[in-house]
């Protein structure tokens, strides 16, 4: 189905752009409390290991400010936390119940953060700030992505780095079962688990009208990241893309 110019997906259906928002909210205001442990079951536990994966490769010298948006339950804010380089760390996230689980986590691992709740899309700091500033599996939820990465663009430092860690293309030869595992079970996991099949049926759709990764690269480089690139972990079940501001 075709999308009117005022509308966006909403997994496969299309929406207007103005509602995704607070479908999205609903969404993660459902999952929020069991999000750690669905995340565990569906991925066998690999999103612990993609999430290390990007922090060992970003690169950053100590004392680097470094902006984590739809940050959520906060893995990848802890992870950067813990390596004591004297970061200055901003956990955000748009959906409160999810940046609340994650201050929980923060605080329960002796890590004090700012927590702020805002919108990627509008962000509030200054430009030309951060060092860097990581996505971890937000982007595909946000309605206007370019809106997004024009804002995080102005926000980074001269040399700065966005790295996104997001669903992306499966290779091939393994989609109809990344398929089957993906609509069959998935779903089913947040039914017994969650008490909310509608949601996680939801995430599993947003993973496939989620741009691909050459396609994703394209839209970076458009919003005038440099250097942009992308590594496919587990045959693309996921990919880090990078981007730099000169």
């Amino acid at each position: 189905m075709m999308k009117k110019n005022n509308e966006t997906n909403f997994g496969f259906k299309n929406i207007k752009k103005n509602e995704k928002a607070k479908k999205v909210g609903e969404v993660f205001n459902s999952v929020a409390a069991n999000y750690d442990l669905m995340n565990n079951l569906m991925s066998f536990g690999l999103h612990k290991i993609w999430k290390k994966i990007v922090v060992e490769t970003m690169a950053l010298k100590p004392n680097a400010k470094i902006l984590d948006i739809a940050a959520g339950t906060g893995d990848l804010t802890l992870t950067l936390s813990n390596k004591k380089n004297n970061y200055e760390i901003y956990h955000t996230d748009i959906n409160y119940l999810m940046l609340k689980e994650g201050k929980k986590k923060l605080i329960n691992n002796g890590n004090i953060v700012p927590s702020i709740v805002c919108d990627a899309e509008n962000l509030p700091f200054p430009k030309n700030y951060f060092d860097c500033v990581t996505i971890g599996f937000g982007l595909r939820n946000m309605t206007q992505k370019d809106k997004a990465l024009s804002e995080i663009y102005r926000v980074l430092n001269p040399g700065g780095k966005l790295i996104i860690l997001e669903f992306s293309k499966v290779w091939r030869p393994l989609s109809r079962l990344y398929d089957a595992f993906s609509f069959n079970i998935v779903p089913k996991l947040g039914k017994l688990i969650a008490n909310d099949e509608a949601s996680y049926q939801y995430l599993v759709e947003s993973i496939r009208v989620h741009p691909d990764q050459d396609e994703l690269k394209k839209i970076m480089t458009n919003q005038g990241f440099e250097n942009v690139s992308y590594l496919n972990l587990n045959a693309g079940i996921v990919a880090i893309h990078k981007g730099y501001k000169f």
